[in-house]
């Protein structure tokens, strides 16, 4: 199954990168991007961060890459649901009384079912296993900012 996440297009381009699948899920809505990074997250990439799998939040604030892509409910031997969490610039500076720990509230599409994860130091590298396979909304929130993304877990 696919991860989805989106928000307006915040590429290099005006265009829409390519996507895997509209929806994968009833209320799923962010679209996995297989295009370029934008110049803001591809610090670190070869070929300028082009095609990685990725999402956006639905703000623009933040974009999660694909490492463990697709993502599963129990991930097979070898597979992690590995995630790079990069936030766009903030224009001001961070709210220095936040902590800078980003906090992600995954709540089961239809259901009451929530997990919730933290990444220490703020948007960075993370395992995001999440126990149930589906259309997962995700909140997060980082040194006073926040997003959300849609994100699907297929079943093992």
């Amino acid at each position: 199954m696919l991860l989805l996440a989106g928000c307006t297009a915040a590429g290099r381009s005006a265009a829409p990168a390519s996507t895997v699948s509209p929806r994968a899920a009833a209320g799923c809505t962010s679209p996995i991007e297989m295009g370029s990074l934008p110049d803001w997250a591809d610090e670190g990439f070869s070929g300028g961060g082009s095609g990685p799998p990725h999402v956006f939040g639905a703000k623009g604030e933040i974009l999660g890459v694909l490492f463990g892509y697709p993502l599963s409910q129990q991930p097979a031997d070898g597979h992690t649901n590995k995630i790079l969490w990069v936030a766009r610039p903030a224009p001001t500076p961070s709210d220095t009384t936040s902590p800078e720990t980003l906090v992600i509230t995954a709540t089961l599409d239809g259901t009451d079912t929530r997990v919730t994860h933290e990444v220490t130091g703020g948007p960075g590298p993370s395992i995001i296993d999440l126990p149930r396979a589906g259309c997962w909304h995700l909140e997060l929130r980082w040194s006073g900012r926040t997003d959300t993304m849609d994100l699907v877990y297929a079943e093992s």
